[in-house]
């Protein structure tokens, strides 16, 4: 059974943003969010985008959702 990695996929959030030459201020601004918190939330895998803001994201970077979302293995 696999489940998100949020520390793998915030540095993934991280580093993809920088790929794609956007800054923190311009999601912020994209998302309409008064302060960047949110996004350095994501960066350190304290917390995941919901699943339109992930939509978003993917289209922003131009990548899949797949491709940002970090899933571990975990044996049940």
């Amino acid at each position: 059974m696999g489940v998100i990695d949020m520390v793998a996929t915030g540095r993934n959030i991280e580093k993809l943003r920088e790929a794609a030459g956007l800054s923190v201020r311009e999601l912020q601004d994209v998302f309409g969010f008064s302060t960047p918190q949110a996004i350095y939330k994501w960066q350190k895998g304290i917390s995941m985008p919901k699943i339109d803001n992930m939509i978003v994201l993917a289209e922003l970077m131009g990548v899949t959702m797949d491709e940002i979302i970090v899933v571990k293995r975990q044996d049940v």
